[in-house]
């Protein structure tokens, strides 16, 4: 049995991050910050620093998502490139990564499950939008602690990187809390406001984009589908899942929006479109999958069974991806930015 299995079998540890922790965090980091040429989109970020470099501060951050345009306009002026960019986002990722993970029973479980699409995919290919998914990731740590501010905060931030995220906001209002009338007016305000300031002058390009052409992501329907399981597990088996009631109630409706998803790429002209918001809902799967082994084993050994069938789920999609999907190549051969300069 590897480390990583082990430590999953043990559980949670609370408190401070200990020294593995802190290991992986700079590990993750420096993987995804420095890779070089990996992502589908690798050479569009390029060019985005490009067209930074002919413009001035306040006319970069118009460019599009506030904070990663101030990075490209940075990385531009500096010459530090995409690296930098990189580095910046893989830091924000890693850490609401690793903070959710934590937050969970089985923490190294859940970053097990994260690795094969979350990491490798979203975080190495999705630059903005997997660093609004790690901001967002520690928005929903506070939500199941019903600090409703500190969630807020967390989306805003996220906005800044992808504006996308604004469209997180209306969770708050399935958070448990004893002032239910107060929380969906400031919820529905401030959704509003920031929808306003963020994402209404994107909709007609978003719309442009992927509705009107139909634009259309190769393995969606896998995608949407991955999050479609863990949510028929947690409605299926929630009366096991062993949480205060307000969280409970929290991830079922997680769990039927991921269900939601389904139906809704049956009916829209653009998968991309479905698939894209639907990356919001990836912790999900961490959050249910590292609880399985408590939910579905027993005092006599058979949760460490679990254990190892997550992991070898969790491999599977690693490797089928690899193996079959269409963008795959753009991610290999994985290239480390130092050992590139080094052995050039």
């Amino acid at each position: 049995m590897t480390r990583l299995q082990s430590a999953s079998i043990v559980g949670s540890h609370a408190g401070r991050w200990p020294a593995w922790w802190r290991v992986v965090f700079v590990l993750l980091t420096l993987m995804i910050g420095l890779r070089h040429k990996v992502g589908g989109d690798w050479f569009t970020y390029v060019e985005h620093i490009t067209l930074a470099s002919y413009e001035t501060l306040l006319g970069a951050v118009s460019l599009g998502d506030p904070a990663y345009s101030l990075l490209n306009w940075v990385a531009a002026k500096t010459g530090l490139g995409p690296y930098f960019v990189n580095t910046v986002c893989a830091t924000l990722f890693s850490w609401g990564l690793l903070v959710f993970c934590r937050a969970q029973p089985r923490p190294w479980l859940a970053l097990v499950v994260a690795m094969p699409y979350l990491v490798t995919v979203v975080a190495m290919g999705y630059t903005r939008q997997g660093t609004a998914i790690g901001l967002a990731m520690v928005g929903l740590v506070a939500l199941s602690d019903r600090k409703l501010l500190r969630f807020a905060v967390f989306v805003v931030l996220a906005a800044l990187f992808h504006k996308s995220a604004v469209m997180l906001m209306p969770l708050a209002a399935l958070a448990g809390t004893k002032r239910r009338g107060w929380t969906l007016l400031w919820v529905g305000v401030s959704s509003i406001v920031f929808y306003v300031l963020l994402l209404q002058e994107s909709v007609d390009a978003l719309n442009a984009g992927y509705i009107t052409a139909q634009y259309q992501s190769q393995g969606a329907a896998i995608r949407v589908s991955m999050n479609a399981v863990p949510a028929v597990l947690f409605l299926w088996l929630r009366r096991r899942f062993v949480m205060p009631q307000a969280e409970r109630m929290f991830w079922t409706w997680m769990s039927w929006g991921a269900l939601g998803f389904v139906g809704w790429l049956a009916v829209s002209p653009s998968s991309t479109a479905v698939d894209r918001v639907a990356l919001y809902w990836i912790p999900l799967q961490l959050f249910v999958f590292s609880r399985l082994p408590n939910v579905l084993g027993n005092s006599n050994g058979r949760n460490s069974v679990w254990v190892r069938w997550v992991v070898l789920y969790s491999a599977a999609v690693l490797f089928v991806w690899l193996v079959f999907a269409q963008t795959a190549f753009a991610w290999l051969p994985y290239q480390f930015y130092p050992w590139v300069v080094l052995w050039n």
